[in-house]
């Protein structure tokens, strides 16, 4: 399956999400490889943090900045159970090419009526790639959610009859996510059953479901 993280808004946390459920899919022993489509290359720099840290490797980290994204994907994915994209932001011909790559796309908001989550841009570009990809399967994910849970939950409701819905986990801004980051870590790595790992594990397992449920092929 190749899972792309979307999101023209930058600061929507799409490499922390990529970067975590990369790595709690590795932990369940699947072959995963991450993808960086963002010409930034903060998952890259992740990878090789973690190198000088002298952390073992959990799963693969390839640069990908393209257009050619939606070929190149695929071949990848031959080797690996899971491709997981973190894709780049404002950039209309490399997003094209992952929605294009993707299986199931993933579209991280904050909950907020100011952080841009019903994007016509964004939507639009979906609408495009379905014409070539009528069964690519797309969901918001509700992340960096406060501890004010009520605007949460109104914006979970909003998007229950959108069109992509929104998936049932929700990940909360933590401090956890910053600090494993850091020092090339993944919260599933840090000391003690932090709530961040747990909210990982909880969306590694949707996923796993949609699957499943034959939802994504």
């Amino acid at each position: 399956m190749i899972v792309a993280f979307l999101n023209q808004k930058g600061g929507a946390g799409k490499t922390t999400l990529a970067l975590n459920l990369a790595g709690e899919w590795a932990g369940r022993g699947r072959r995963v490889t991450l993808v960086d489509a963002d010409p930034q290359g903060s998952a890259l720099d992740w990878s090789q943090q973690r190198a000088r840290e002298g952390i073992p490797r959990l799963f693969g980290v390839v640069g990908l900045a393209r257009d050619t994204l939606h070929r190149e994907a695929p071949e990848l994915a031959r080797n690996a159970d899971h491709v997981v994209i973190d894709g780049p932001p404002r950039i209309a011909s490399l997003m094209r090419s992952a929605l294009l790559a993707a299986d199931l796309v993933l579209l991280p908001v904050q909950p907020s009526p100011f952080d841009g989550w019903a994007s016509a841009e964004m939507l639009a570009l979906l609408r495009e790639a379905r014409i070539y990809r009528p069964g690519l399967v797309a969901r918001f994910v509700l992340n960096r959610c406060g501890a004010r849970t009520v605007l949460a939950r109104e914006t979970a409701e909003t998007l229950a009859d959108h069109d992509p819905p929104v998936l049932a986990t929700t990940i909360g801004q933590r401090i956890a996510f910053a600090t494993a980051a850091q020092s090339g870590h993944l919260v599933g790595e840090l000391e003690g059953d932090t709530l961040a790992a747990r909210e990982i594990a909880a969306l590694a397992t949707e996923i796993d479901r949609l699957t499943v449920k034959g939802i994504v092929p």
